[in-house]
């Protein structure tokens, strides 16, 4: 399907010129000549771009502007300025225009603004597809079990998933404790925003304290940039500590810091950076024999374990089996479309084996 371009100008010659560029390059190009013709044809058609010159015979280019996004507030538009209208040009960017053109524009450049705002367009839908797709995978009915244990974690779990409580989800290697976190995340207010894994057991020691918070260019041999740490780059999403017993003392006491004032300071830094990250911690290990052994902080201990979920182990809940081995047939027949897994099923005796 040809992607539509909605082109506004009061000059019919420029209007005629974009519309052969355009149409030269496979686009169809929608022309209207003055404002209230523009709105009515972006109703219509609907152009994934619009090209509006700033200045029309009927009303102000900036508040065309300001209409459609009114009408779609995710309209990507490059406003047309011509010679002493640039200042208007800036300020049409503050009112959520893409870009600007000045006439008279060479054919390459307007091409290239052209290709560039379409391809700003396709990456934000392959972003919203993903994101889709993520919420669907970690839709709580995603989660396979069954078991009274299972439906006692769904019932937890969807005490918080509102909550912006932090959350520490214990169990054994392999329970699934990733897979929790990531569905409190994506079924929560904050399943737009980025949700950053840090696998705490996997950082040597002398990085941990540059992973989580970050560092300045300087601060340390071998720190030849600044660096933005994972709280950082949760933003207003979500920080899951996985391994948590693992924090080394020093980095155990700068967490709880971060966790009471809600801001990180960056490794070589003096600037308080304020964060609003949800925290969502884990651990395989017994907290609290670590804490008797003084292996890990009191305070510390109390500020992530303010909400618990506790996965069990698939031993303890054998009902489950049958139906996570029928999850991975129907995943492998999915996955291969051989003809010789389409009949694949799990038969009654490996039922009973089970």
């Amino acid at each position: 399907m040809k992607e539509k371009i909605l082109v506004v100008d009061d000059e019919p010659q420029i209007l005629d010129l974009i519309e052969f560029i355009l149409s030269g390059k496979g686009y169809q190009v929608i022309k209207a000549k003055d404002g209230e013709k523009a709105l009515r044809s972006f109703s219509i058609h609907k152009p994934q771009l619009v090209l509006l010159d700033i200045k029309l015979p009927d009303r102000d280019g900036i508040g065309v502007l300001r209409e459609m996004r009114r009408l779609n507030d995710e309209a990507v538009i490059i406003m047309i300025s011509a010679h002493g209208t640039i200042q208007l040009a800036i300020e049409s960017m503050k009112s959520g225009a893409y870009d600007f053109i000045e006439k008279p524009f060479e054919t390459d450049q307007l091409q290239l603004k052209v290709r560039n705002a379409l391809e700003k367009i396709r990456l934000e839908e392959e972003i919203s597809v993903l994101k889709w797709e993520l919420g669907e995978k970690y839709r709580l009915k995603n989660i396979i079990g069954s078991s009274d244990s299972m439906k006692e974690v769904f019932t937890l779990m969807k005490k918080v998933i509102n909550n912006d409580i932090t959350v520490l989800i214990r169990g054994e290697s392999g329970t699934g404790k990733e897979m929790v976190a990531r569905a409190i995340h994506f079924n929560g207010p904050r399943r737009e925003e980025p949700f950053v894994a840090v696998n705490l057991g996997a950082i040597p020691e002398n990085l941990m304290e540059s992973e989580l918070f970050g560092h300045e260019k300087g601060a340390f041999t071998g720190a030849d940039y600044q660096r933005i740490g994972r709280f950082e780059q949760a933003k207003n999403g979500t920080i899951f500590l996985d391994e948590i017993a693992d924090l080394t003392p020093s980095v155990q006491g700068k967490l709880l810091r971060v966790l009471q004032e809600k801001e990180v300071q960056r490794l070589g830094g003096k600037k308080d950076i304020p964060i609003n990250a949800r925290v969502i911690a884990a651990t395989s290990k017994n907290l609290e024999q670590l804490l008797q052994e003084g292996h890990f902080r009191e305070d510390l201990y109390f500020r992530i374990n303010v909400f618990s979920i506790n996965l069990p182990p698939l031993r303890e809940r054998g009902e489950d089996i049958i139906e996570l081995a029928e999850y991975f047939i129907r995943k492998k027949r999915k996955s291969t479309h051989h003809p010789r897994t389409e009949s694949l099923r799990l038969g009654e005796d490996a039922k009973k084996a089970f």
